[in-house]
C-alpha cells in the first residue's frame, strides 16, 4: 500500500474512534445523579471534565493500528528466538468497566532476518490494552498481530493480570491472578515452548 494510502487510513480509523469529550462529560454527569449523587457539588464539578479527559488515554488504543507499531524491523542476522519479559500493562474490563492490570511475557521466533524493535512489542501491548477489553481477547490480538504484521514464524505470549471486578466487588478475593496464554507457529514445538516457558519462569525465581 502507497505511504499516502496508509496515512489516509490512519487518520480514517483515528477519526473513528475519537473521544466524543462532549458525550462522554454528559455521560459521567447523568451517571453521578443515577448513583444519587450531586454532579453540581464542588467536589464532582469538575469531574466530568476530568473523566473525558482520562478516557483519551485510557482508551486510546481505539484510534491505534497495531500494524503501525510493528511497521520498522530491523536487519538482523538471526532467526532463533527473542523474549521480552515484565512488560507493564493497564486495560479496562468490558463487561464492568473497572482496571486489570499485570505483565505481558513475549517471546517470539523472527521472520529470518527481519527482528522488531524491543520498544515496539511494548507498544503493540499497549495498542490493544487501552481499549475495552477482556484478558483472554487480549492475550490472542498481540499473539495475531505479531504473526500478521511482523511475519513471525512462532509466538508465545503469557499474560499474569489482576482485575479489580475480582477483587473490590463480586467475590473480593484480592490476591487472585489470572494467567492467559496463546501460542502460535513454531513454539508449538514442546522444546521450543518449554525453553520459553523457563526463561519466562525464571523472572520469578
Amino acid at each position: 500500500m502507497p505511504e499516502a494510502a496508509k496515512q489516509d487510513v490512519a487518520t480514517q480509523t483515528a477519526a473513528r474512534h475519537a473521544i466524543d469529550q462532549d458525550g462522554v462529560k454528559a455521560a459521567v454527569r447523568l451517571f453521578l445523579a443515577s448513583i444519587g449523587d450531586d454532579p453540581d457539588r464542588p467536589g464532582l464539578k469538575e469531574t466530568p471534565d476530568r473523566v473525558a479527559r482520562a478516557c483519551e488515554e485510557i482508551f486510546g488504543g481505539l484510534s491505534k493500528d497495531p500494524q503501525e507499531a510493528l511497521a520498522k524491523r530491523f536487519d538482523v542476522d538471526t532467526d532463533d528466538m527473542v523474549l521480552v519479559r515484565d512488560i507493564h500493562f493497564y486495560s479496562m474490563c468490558e463487561h464492568h468497566l473497572l482496571p486489570f492490570f499485570g505483565v505481558a511475557h513475549i517471546g517470539y521466533i523472527p521472520q529470518k532476518g527481519k527482528v522488531v524493535g524491543l520498544s515496539k512489542l511494548a507498544r503493540l501491548v499497549e495498542v490493544y490494552a487501552r481499549r475495552p477489553q477482556i484478558q483472554e481477547q487480549l492475550t490472542e490480538q498481540i499473539a495475531d498481530a505479531l504473526v500478521k504484521y511482523a511475519g513471525a514464524r512462532g509466538v508465545i505470549i503469557v499474560l499474569e493480570a489482576q482485575h479489580m471486578c475480582m477483587t473490590m466487588r463480586g467475590v473480593q478475593k484480592t490476591e487472585a491472578k489470572t494467567v492467559t496464554s496463546a501460542i502460535r507457529g513454531m513454539m508449538r514445538n514442546p522444546a521450543t515452548r518449554s525453553e520459553a516457558m523457563r526463561l519466562i519462569l525464571d523472572s520469578k525465581a
